[in-house]
């Protein structure tokens, strides 16, 4: 009987595993327990693969940032280095002007005499001087001609006088004609001139200043009288030879 009891005891114990067993299987496939934590792991990774891709994303926006870097490089071509580069050398321009310093008396080693005899007015000539130097210049006064073996320097036309001084940017070229004989034949000491000697005055207009200018002259030379006078240096053309 004792060994009756004890088998029956053993068989209920056996069952009661077997329910226990089957409770924890059908906790386990009821989508509430290891198979949830599971599901939620595979939520997060996927979670976090989404934010990992975003981030990659964003990163590669970044890079396209820094494609936007080159279209901030493209900025730069119109307001960074490239502008900055351009001011520079405009800046190295402004640099050198600076450095010119003050305006300084036009004269013959900082400008190019060019004399060339004129149809109309008849008789006259034209003396064009260029700046040539790096400064600006003054052309003060009137030009102090000499033709040949002259002695002296002709008069200037009072009337010719300009409202300012003629100032030469680098460059620029300033005026005078010169009667070269009476067209009506009263001048006296005609003779032909092969060679012409230009001065220049300063402020003071009391002599001629710095080297002189020797423009050449056709080759048969240009006739000249006792009646050969200059205009005032002219800023332009038209108003030399109006005289």
């Amino acid at each position: 009987m004792s060994g009756l009891r004890t088998s029956r005891t053993r068989l209920a114990a056996a069952a009661a595993t077997a329910v226990l067993a089957a409770l924890s299987l059908t906790a386990c496939n009821d989508g509430t327990g290891a198979h949830d934590e599971g599901a939620a792991a595979t939520t997060s990774t996927s979670s976090s693969s989404a934010a990992a891709s975003s981030g990659a994303a964003s990163g590669s926006t970044g890079s396209t940032g820094s494609t936007g870097s080159t279209g901030s490089s493209g900025g730069r071509s119109t307001g960074g280095s490239t502008t900055g580069s351009k001011p520079a050398a405009d800046g190295s321009a402004s640099k050198a002007s600076g450095a010119s310093g003050k305006p300084v008396t036009c004269e013959g080693s900082d400008t190019r005499t060019v004399a060339a005899p004129l149809n109309r007015p008849v008789n006259h000539m034209l003396l064009t001087v260029t700046n040539t130097g790096s400064r600006t210049c003054f052309l003060y006064g009137y030009p102090a001609v000499r033709f040949g073996e002259a002695q002296s320097v002709p008069p200037v036309i009072e009337d010719s006088q300009p409202q300012a001084v003629v100032t030469l940017e680098p460059g620029q070229s300033g005026y005078a004609s010169v009667s070269l004989s009476a067209t009506d034949g009263s001048g006296s000491n005609g003779h032909t001139a092969k060679s012409l000697a230009v001065y220049f005055q300063g402020r003071s207009m009391s002599g001629s200043v710095g080297a002189g200018a020797h423009p050449s002259l056709p080759a048969k030379g240009v006739y000249v009288d006792d009646s050969l006078k200059v205009t005032y240096w002219q800023q332009s053309m038209n108003d030399a030879t109006n005289w």
